[in-house]
């Protein structure tokens, strides 16, 4: 389930996937690294704030997965 919604989804944080799919945090953590041993998924360590509060989050996506360039960037020839 986790796969299929970063699948549809494209990057996303431990705790948007949580909510999105209604598992729990701790099962999707356990979930994403056992995907990340597999090779399916991989993810990093993001640190972000809110509101001067740090959130420890894991940024997960699909292996192999490369973003579009965002609008108005330049190519490169």
């Amino acid at each position: 389930e986790i796969l299929d919604y970063l699948k549809n989804s494209g990057e996303r944080l431990d705790s948007e996937i949580a909510a999105a799919t209604g598992i729990p945090l701790a099962k999707v953590r356990l979930g994403v690294a056992a995907l990340s041993a597999r090779g399916d998924v991989m993810m990093c360590r993001s640190i972000r704030y809110k509101d001067g509060k740090e959130i420890d989050a894991m940024l997960c996506r699909i292996s192999g997965y490369i973003p579009p360039a965002a609008p108005g960037r330049w190519a490169l020839v």
